[in-house]
């Protein structure tokens, strides 16, 4: 497994070179100036979740954290459709998500979820970002969005539930009662209606997503660096690289699942998902 990190100058017109994971090129990243532009890059798979990009991302989160130059990191999606898909479900079911590896588990979802670094992260959510790209955006400090971009946790219209820190993180994030609704319909939120409700922090048309999130990381990087970390760890809650008061969140989204995905409804709402057809729900 090797990992490359390309760096070049702060212009935003370069092409990203890939991080290269298990002969897969999963994930880009690229350091411009002071920062790391990660790419999600999977669009064939509308960027969806598997071990590569998952390996890919915890790689280049662990270098922003552990290169001094590095003051601040952008992740975005390849491609104008998708940001990310969520979980790759023929991934899942071949257990390339279930991993042995310490490490990996402890980065959470996407190798992002639970991989608490001290340098500002900003998503640039350049389409739609349903269920596991919504959890990536709530686990981010700060988000820009293109026009087009919609967000949502629609889980439950699958029989399962947002495990990668959805069903917490988003009703802290906006009102409670309109997370709430998000969580039991399954409703998608558009980039305005998410701008209005606090979940980002910019909307602009596509072409612009990338130039607006620099612009919002340049404004960051007026300041000195130590002390925007520092901010950000008592902020979050960070303490050696952990936030102790998501403990228990984590460990209880882990119990509800298991009873959860031992359920009828739960393989019902999969199948009828693979077959595109409507559930037949059971309360079983």
């Amino acid at each position: 497994m090797t990992t490359q990190i390309t760096e070049t100058s702060a212009t935003i017109n370069l092409a990203p070179v890939p991080v290269t994971v298990g002969g897969e090129s999963a994930v880009l990243a690229e350091r411009r100036g002071h920062v790391l532009l990660i790419t999600l890059n999977r669009p064939e798979a509308r960027n969806a979740v598997n071990k590569h990009l998952t390996q890919g991302v915890g790689d280049a989160l662990d270098y922003a954290e552990n290169t001094p130059d590095v003051w601040c990191v952008i992740i975005t999606g390849a491609g104008d459709r998708a940001f990310c898909a969520g979980a790759d479900l023929k991934a899942a079911a071949a257990g390339e998500l279930s991993s042995d590896d310490e490490t990996v588990r402890g980065w959470g979802f996407a190798g992002y979820v639970t991989h608490h670094i001290s340098k500002p992260t900003i998503a640039a959510v350049n389409g739609f970002a349903l269920g596991g790209g919504t959890e990536i955006t709530l686990a981010s400090d700060l988000a820009v969005a293109a026009d087009t971009a919609t967000f949502g946790l629609p889980e439950v219209k699958r029989g399962i539930y947002a495990g990668a820190g959805g069903a917490f993180r988003l009703p802290r994030q906006i009102p409670h009662k309109v997370a709430m609704e998000a969580i039991l319909t399954g409703k998608p939120i558009t980039a305005q209606r998410a701008l209005e409700l606090g979940l980002i922090n910019r909307v602009v048309d596509a072409h612009s997503l990338l130039p607006a999130a620099f612009a919002l990381a340049d404004e960051i990087l007026a300041n000195a660096p130590l002390a925007v970390q520092a901010s950000k760890r008592i902020a979050q809650g960070i303490t050696d690289g952990q936030v102790p008061d998501e403990a228990a969140d984590w460990e209880r989204g882990a119990d509800e699942g298991l009873r959860l995905m031992a359920t009828e409804d739960a393989r019902e709402g999969m199948t009828a998902f693979a077959q595109k057809r409507a559930p037949q729900w059971q309360g079983r």
